[in-house]
């Protein structure tokens, strides 16, 4: 079989690619240069690392300032974080049965405590007066309506709905057991309960 001219030119570039793809790879696995063991790790106790420590425990600046940036790969910082171990304050957030945290105690405000001031409504108006009417019984009249017998001191009265008494208490409802009353001076109605002797 023969291949074509088309076909032939994408076969070598196929096969210039895999042979390209294939250096690179190499290249980049090829680095056999041993990374330097860390040495044993650093214990800080208690508190949070804020730098990087030295076996010494004391910081020591690792960065750079703008004037020395270089690209190169550091290894000796990146060592000596990586020997740092941290050890907490014997806490763990995850199981209830941990050492208690100790939660320090207030100290006093130092705002002086104010009291709200009580407020008081205004006083409404004055409730009106009672009726000073006495209801003690009614009578069933022979054409059906009912009047009341009103007692006020030494007076009797007997009315019927809508009767006026002592020109001041319109009767509006008459029933076996109470009086609707209405106090014309007051705009007051009133409900006045039958007395029993």
């Amino acid at each position: 079989m023969r291949l074509t001219p088309d076909v032939q030119k994408k076969a070598l570039a196929v096969g210039a690619f895999v042979l390209l793809a294939g250096g690179i790879l190499y290249y980049q696995l090829s680095d056999d240069t041993p990374a330097p063991r860390p040495s044993q790790p650093v214990v800080v106790q208690g508190t949070r690392p804020t730098g990087l420590h030295t076996s010494t425990g004391v910081a020591k600046d690792v960065g750079t300032a703008p004037t020395q940036l270089d690209p190169t790969l550091k290894m000796e910082p990146m060592l000596v974080a990586e020997r740092l171990v941290y050890s907490g304050t014997g806490r763990n957030i995850f199981s209830a049965t941990s050492a208690p945290v100790e939660i320090p105690t207030a100290i006093a405000s130092a705002r002086p405590k104010v009291t709200a001031p009580v407020y008081t409504p205004p006083p409404g108006p004055p409730p009106p007066p009672p009726i000073e009417l006495k209801f003690f019984g009614t009578e069933t009249t022979s054409n059906g309506k009912r009047h009341a017998f009103l007692l006020h001191g030494e007076d009797v009265f007997l009315a019927q709905d809508g009767d006026v008494v002592q020109r001041r208490y319109r009767i509006l409802t008459i029933s076996a057991n109470s009086v609707l009353v209405e106090d014309m001076a007051n705009n007051n109605r009133q409900s006045l309960p039958l007395i029993v002797h």
